[in-house]
C-alpha cells in the first residue's frame, strides 16, 4: 500500500528524504527512456524487451539474478549514474486534483525514506524548492515524456528490422552458466544494411542516436560479468 499526495510546500515544508538505494538493491532490471540513454550506455548493457501487454520497452540490466543489483553496495549506488526510474525515489507525476488536468509531483508518505528528520529536504528554509527536489522532479518528466514517446520509437525500429532478438550465454565458471533469452537488441547487421532513407527516417525522427546507443551499451556486458564474479569470489 501507498500514500500517495500533492507535494506542497506548506504542509510538507519539514519532509526530507533519505539518500539510500536500498529500495533498488533487489532490482536486477531498470526500465530507462530514451532521453537517458546515453548516460545510461556509459554504465549499463541496454536491452529491449516485451512487456506484459507484448509490447517493447527498454531497460538496463542491473544483474544477472532475479532480485540482483550489482551496482548498489551498502544502501549507495556505485555507477555514475541511476536510471531515472530509480532516481527518482518515493515521488511520481500525478493530477494535481482528480477534475484536472495539470500534471504535479506526489509523495508517497509510507514510504520508509520519507520523513522530517534524516535525509534531503525537499524545500529551502527561506521558500522554494530545494536541488534535490529540483533533480527529482526533472527525472519525474524525463519519465513521463521518455514513455510518451517510446512507443513511437519501437514501432519506428521495428519497421526498419533493426530489432532483433539476441541469446547471450554468460559463463562464469564451469558450474555456473547464465542464459539471458527474451531479449533483444539493435541488430548490427540490419543497422549496417539499412539504405540512405532508412537512416534519413531516424534521423528525422531522433531516433538514430538512441538506436545506436542501445547496440553501443553491449560491451557494458562485460563489467557487469565483472562484478558478477566478484561478488562470487571467482577469479
Amino acid at each position: 500500500m501507498s500514500n500517495r499526495v500533492p507535494l506542497d510546500n506548506v504542509e510538507h515544508g519539514s519532509l526530507r528524504v533519505a539518500a539510500s538505494a536500498s529500495s533498488a538493491d533487489d532490482v536486477n532490471q531498470a526500465l530507462v527512456v530514451p532521453a537517458e540513454f546515453e548516460e545510461v550506455q556509459r554504465e549499463f548493457p541496454i536491452f529491449i524487451r516485451k512487456d506484459q501487454d507484448g509490447k517493447f520497452v527498454s531497460v538496463a540490466l542491473l544483474g544477472l539474478d532475479k532480485g540482483e543489483n550489482l551496482f548498489v553496495d551498502s544502501g549507495r549506488w556505485t555507477s555514475r549514474y541511476v536510471p531515472a526510474t530509480l532516481a527518482r525515489g518515493p515521488f511520481f507525476l500525478g493530477l494535481r486534483d482528480s477534475g484536472g488536468q495539470e500534471l504535479a509531483v506526489h509523495v508517497d508518505l509510507d514510504d520508509p525514506r520519507v520523513g522530517n528528520d534524516e535525509g534531503e529536504p525537499l524545500f529551502r528554509e527561506h521558500g522554494g524548492n530545494s536541488a534535490y527536489l529540483d533533480h527529482v522532479t526533472s527525472r519525474l518528466h524525463m519519465i513521463h515524456e521518455g514513455l510518451a514517446s517510446a512507443p513511437g520509437m519501437f514501432a519506428t525500429l521495428d519497421e526498419l528490422g533493426l530489432v532483433q532478438p539476441i541469446e547471450i550465454d554468460v559463463q562464469l565458471d564451469e558450474g555456473t552458466c547464465y542464459q539471458l533469452r527474451s531479449m533483444f537488441t539493435i541488430g548490427m547487421e540490419q543497422f549496417q544494411a539499412l539504405p540512405s532513407d532508412g537512416i534519413e527516417r531516424l534521423h528525422r525522427s531522433g531516433f538514430l542516436a538512441p538506436a545506436i546507443f542501445i547496440r553501443s551499451s553491449l560491451p557494458n556486458l562485460n563489467r557487469l560479468v565483472e562484478l558478477k564474479k566478484r561478488k562470487l569470489g571467482i577469479g
